[in-house]
């Protein structure tokens, strides 16, 4: 983008720093990881083709669960007073983004729980977080989409595979220590849940849902992103009444 100053006075133009975009949104497809009791991604080629008059047109249908590929967890999702994805903010959807890197931890052992000491790690070398920032907890399975045996522990379907599930998430402590200690506006990460595979009650979705902060799950390409000094805009489709949905997320670069 290019500034002209205009008048008697004007200066000469000014070229603004080009910007850097990162998508951290996976493509929908075939592949798309879903919960396995959760339907999947399914597109229908309604139409595809020459027309009669001459010119091409294409014009498909698909259908999907909530919850699966890269998506967000609204407050409803796990609490009956909050947000459903309609309500939230568009001030909640964009902020200064920051990446917690537990890769080593998480990678060594698929039942991972990201710690408060995690949390507290990033800020004794970064510094606070910042309030109204938009944590991205950077466990390493993104390398490891889309192949479901490997990030979710199981390609196993229905509710016979849920207990196969074996995957890093934040534990219930360090839900609560962020949500009560911090301000953020929403948390990610690069797995299925923000709870880890083998939870049954989902206590981290609940504390975080009850202190109104959504979640992103299937996040990818956070390896791209520095530890801080981003912008995280993440746009989720708009459904009302809706727990969640698929989101398409981007980080803007300096």
């Amino acid at each position: 983008m290019v500034f002209f100053a205009f008048g008697g006075n004007s200066q000469p133009a000014k070229a603004q720093q080009t910007e850097r975009l990162i998508d951290l949104t996976h493509a929908f497809n075939d592949s798309t990881i879903f919960w396995p009791t959760a339907a999947p991604f399914e597109l229908h080629k309604d139409t595809e083709g020459m027309t009669e008059d001459g010119y091409f047109y294409s014009s498909y249908s698909f259908s999907m669960a909530e919850h699966g590929g890269t998506h967000i967890d609204a407050p409803y999702h796990f609490f009956k007073g909050g947000k459903s994805v309609d309500e939230l903010p568009l001030s909640q959807l964009r902020g200064s983004g920051l990446v917690i890197d537990v890769s080593d931890s998480a990678l060594a052992n698929p039942d991972y729980q990201i710690t408060v000491d995690d949390l507290k790690a990033w800020e004794e070398q970064h510094g606070r977080i910042p309030d109204g920032s938009i944590v991205l907890l950077k466990t390493g399975y993104g390398q490891l989409w889309p192949k479901k045996i490997k990030y979710l522990g199981t390609a196993e379907r229905g509710k016979e595979g849920i207990s196969k599930l074996h995957f890093p998430g934040l534990h219930p402590d360090a839900a609560r220590w962020i949500s009560e200690e911090r301000n953020i506006k929403m948390i990610g990460l690069d797995t299925a849940s923000i709870d880890y595979g083998q939870s049954e009650l989902f206590k981290s979705h609940r504390t975080l849902m009850k202190h109104g902060i959504p979640a992103l799950e299937n996040v990818a390409n956070l390896d791209q992103l520095p530890s801080s000094g981003f912008t995280i805009i993440a746009l989720p489709i708009k459904t009302e009444g809706g727990s969640g949905g698929p989101v398409r997320i981007i980080a803007r670069l300096k």
